[in-house]
């Protein structure tokens, strides 16, 4: 029991430690775009934090299975540099013992993997499209970014307003522009005002944006026949957000109970993708065992590289597998689970391969024993 914590406390601390290096990496390259598209007046800033909060789960159910696989590698290979496991060793602790020992935090993690695939994570991205489908469906009015020439929500049209309060509710100094539509083929449009305000009609609880003391130029270029009309207060309509008319049918946020027993195969291949998640911690737990055996004066490092190359081949198969699946190029069954077992192979190997190695030198022996 004493070992058990021991191993466990190494290999917990190290997983926390790499996994929150990881994570920190990953959500860094993923904030960059969201504030990218910030910076473009396609998502609001109150809502990154937001956004990235929910789409924790998704990035730690292939996060904590390398941070795991790495963290055992790093800690039993301590142990090995330090001799340590040598001491453990003539203590009785042999190799199938260790793996056992390891297996035990390996489930759990396991267990943990499959909470985030099968319902965390799809409820987080869930919640993250629906955001995403609140901020491309904001109205004009609400996407407008001062000091620059903006595309509205449609195509034709392209605004340029000087100043917009904190509220968001006036804007100063504006020039819309707007050709082809409804105005005709070859006719434009060129509004200019001092400034507008959005308001909350009271019987229909419709929103409308009001220009002011403004003025509209409307005709064909190269023509005379310009409608130049001076007004006080122009009003338009503003059409109420389509939420569910924006969201997008993302794999990753579909229910795992819409997967079960569903006959679509883009959904039988994300069930088994989701359920492919926690097998994998167990088998690279399995895969890092022996991975970690080194010799002390080699260092602990010595077959990190290998290790990490070996692991980025089982998840790059996998992932190249789903898509071949989605595809119908590969039958789902075996599928994923072919890929597993063949690593569960490569693992069983390498724990075994000492024993691989004594057996052929004792027939070898036994052979020249006999020839003399």
């Amino acid at each position: 029991m004493i070992i058990f914590r021991y191993l466990n406390r190494e290999i917990s601390v190290t997983t926390l430690a790499v996994s929150s290096i990881l994570l920190l990496i990953f959500m860094s390259g993923r904030f960059v775009k969201y504030l990218a598209d910030a910076a473009a007046g396609e998502l609001a800033v109150n809502v990154l934090f937001v956004i990235m909060g929910f789409r924790l789960p998704g990035f730690l159910e292939l996060i904590l299975p390398l941070g795991f696989f790495i963290a055992i590698l790093l800690a039993y290979g301590r142990l090995y540099a330090d001799s340590e496991m040598v001491v453990l060793s003539a203590c009785g602790i042999s190799q199938a013992q260790l793996i056992i020992l390891t297996l035990i935090p390996a489930t759990i993690l396991a267990l943990l993997v499959a909470a985030l695939s099968l319902w965390v994570g799809p409820m987080g991205a869930r919640a993250t499209e629906t955001i995403l489908a609140e901020q491309r469906s904001r109205s004009e009015f609400d996407t407008i970014q001062p000091g620059r020439f903006q595309r509205l929500g449609s195509a034709n049209a392209t605004a340029y307003i000087s100043e917009v309060s904190d509220d968001r509710t006036r804007l100063q100094a504006l020039v819309v522009a707007e050709s082809g539509g409804d105005l005709g083929s070859g006719r434009h449009s060129i509004i200019v005002a001092d400034y507008a305000e959005q308001a909350l009609h009271p019987e229909y609880d419709q929103r409308y944006l009001t220009l002011y003391n403004g003025v509209r130029y409307q005709g064909q270029p190269g023509m005379a026949d310009y409608e130049v009309t001076s007004f006080d207060a122009f009003g338009q309509f503003i059409k109420p957000p389509d939420i569910e008319g924006s969201m997008r049918d993302d794999s990753d946020a579909w229910p795992t109970s819409e997967l079960l027993g569903s006959d679509e195969l883009a959904r039988q291949v994300e069930l088994h993708w989701r359920l492919s998640l926690p097998v994998m911690a167990i088998v690279v737990a399995l895969m890092a065992v022996p991975l970690a055996r080194t010799d002390p004066r080699r260092g602990r490092y010595a077959k990190m590289l290998p290790a990490i190359i070996l692991y980025m081949l089982y998840l790059g198969i996998l992932s190249g597998l789903r898509g071949a699946l989605e595809g119908g190029r590969f039958p789902l069954m075996p599928g994923f689970w072919l890929v597993h077992a063949a690593f569960l192979g490569i693992a069983l190997l390498m724990i075994n391969w000492r024993h691989l190695e004594r057996r052929k030198l004792r027939r070898r022996a036994r052979r020249e024993a006999a020839h003399a």
